[in-house]
């Protein structure tokens, strides 16, 4: 039944109180339809883009398009300056004097990616055009461009999988198609985490979701991908920390999102302030590691330990007192969640404006593949040993004398090479001593350096708890 919205006439599929229950509720993926076709901006194409930003010049992430088992980070791509209007000439392969400085990039072998624009920013000689995002339809009053980024890329320009630390996330698409490959918290270290880059509100994967290096990262196979192509109109919906993989489907995709606080970003705050902490003490102590080698873009430069420590100390005092002011420092839930993560009421408004967004059915034909060919090896196994043991009884006889001589043999063998050994033994220790200091001196491939330690220590489990020692520690 189709409702009127809190924000006037218009006629929306749910309420802007049901839009936030859901928002606030829902602990999986979902993507709302009809809640956005009204916005201004639901028409932001390119071609309205670059007549609402004339020649304000963007900062493009160029990326190669390739087959590669990596992960492509931001800290690998190529960055320009570029307007809107010279990306579209760039996309149409128009001369490459209309398409300024994307002209060095040939369309074929890479894409370009407007990201993280912050829409306050890029309007702030016009604020009348912020009024034209309307998340006030979801239940959150106030809400609009100004707390809203925009994106614009080409096709194959992607995010690489990571998780936001703050908040959950409303996506609405404006133009063309992106696909979202995404996975659930508790599949969190079947993704092997890791804070290189880093960037103060995100946690990456190392693995390249849509091509893993399963012999790198055999753990992926267990993780549980959920997939869905957004399409214009459409607003997905990400629950808090729920990783995710984009990438643009069509030759030009525009989209608006909004990150929502939520009550519990007061002890992630903590927590990405320990993970600074740590990952610049590190990384500052090597100066043969340059900042570009590890800091996200969006990031700046690397800050001052004296910094970090301070807002370390400023997340704590933040969280304490909100704990304070309600009695616990966790806000009640919503509604009371049944065994599947959603309330009676969420779970019932899935329907025609409702879409969940469900697990992949790649998984489970790759884990059925999984099983049947372990069932066929123990069946070929089984099969095999019979016809061998059919086939052996008479071959044995024959060979149990040979084998017998044999074994005699073996044992004489086997005798004197004990004592030559027993000899060797004794005058081979200094030498294997030596051998294990040098291997020592010069550690191999699977040796502990400095990026592992790090990696253990930014581990979401022990930051985690680290967070909790430091907020629950006593006064002095």
């Amino acid at each position: 039944m189709d409702h009127t919205s809190d924000t006037g006439s218009r006629m929306k599929p749910f309420s802007a109180q049901e839009a936030r229950e859901i928002v606030l509720g829902l602990d999986r993926p979902a993507v709302f339809l009809n809640m956005a076709q009204d916005w201004p901006a639901s028409r932001w194409d390119v071609a309205r883009l670059s007549d609402l930003l004339q020649d304000k010049s963007l900062r493009f992430r160029i990326g190669k398009r390739r087959i590669d088992p990596e992960p492509q980070f931001e800290t690998e791509c190529h960055y320009i300056d570029g307007t809107v209007g010279q990306f579209q000439s760039w996309i149409g392969g128009e001369s490459s004097e209309r398409c300024g400085a994307f002209g060095g990039f040939d369309r074929a072998e890479f894409w370009a990616y407007a990201d993280y624009k912050y829409l306050a920013v890029l309007f702030k000689d016009r604020p009348e055009i912020l009024q034209d995002v309307l998340w006030e339809d979801f239940g959150f009053p106030g809400r609009g461009g100004r707390e809203s980024t925009l994106w614009v890329g080409s096709r194959g320009a992607n995010t690489p999988c990571h998780i936001d630390s703050y908040g959950c996330n409303l996506v609405l698409q404006v133009e063309g198609r992106k696909k979202w490959h995404l996975f659930p918290p508790e599949d969190s270290d079947h993704l092997y985490p890791t804070r290189i880059p880093y960037e103060e509100s995100s946690i990456f994967s190392r693995v390249h979701v849509v091509n893993p290096n399963r012999s790198r990262y055999p753990s992926f196979c267990n993780a549980h991908p959920h997939v869905v192509t957004l399409h214009p109109g459409q607003v997905l919906f990400v629950p808090r920390h729920w990783w995710h993989y984009v990438e643009s489907v069509d030759d030009v995709t525009v989209s608006v999102n909004s990150w929502i606080e939520l009550d519990s970003d007061d002890e992630a705050r903590v927590e990405e302030a320990i993970t600074r902490i740590v990952v610049c003490a590190f990384k500052s102590a090597d100066p043969s590691v340059h900042p570009n080698d590890w800091l996200n873009p969006t990031e700046g430069a690397a800050t001052s330990h004296g910094t970090n420590l301070d807002y370390l100390n400023r997340a704590c005092t933040a969280y304490l007192e909100r704990k304070r002011a309600t009695g616990d420092g966790d806000a009640p839930p919503l509604k009371k969640r049944r065994a599947d993560g959603s309330s009676e009421l969420i779970g019932s408004r899935f329907g025609q404006y409702l879409l969940p967004v469900l697990p992949a059915s790649g998984e489970e034909d790759a884990r059925g593949k999984a099983e049947t060919q372990g069932k066929e090896d123990v069946r070929g196994k089984v099969e095999t040993q019979g016809k061998e043991d059919a086939r052996g009884k008479a071959e044995t006889r024959g060979k149990e004398d040979t084998r017998g001589k044999a074994k005699t043999q073996g044992k004489e063998d086997a005798r004197g090479k004990a004592e030559t050994r027993g000899k060797e033994d004794e005058t081979g220790k200094a030498e294997t001593q030596g051998k294990e200091d040098a291997r020592e001196a010069s550690p191999g491939a699977d040796a502990i350096t400095s990026d592992v330690v790090l990696d253990c220590l930014v581990n979401p489990r022990v930051v985690r708890l680290v967070a909790q020692l430091l907020l629950t520690r006593p006064s002095r």
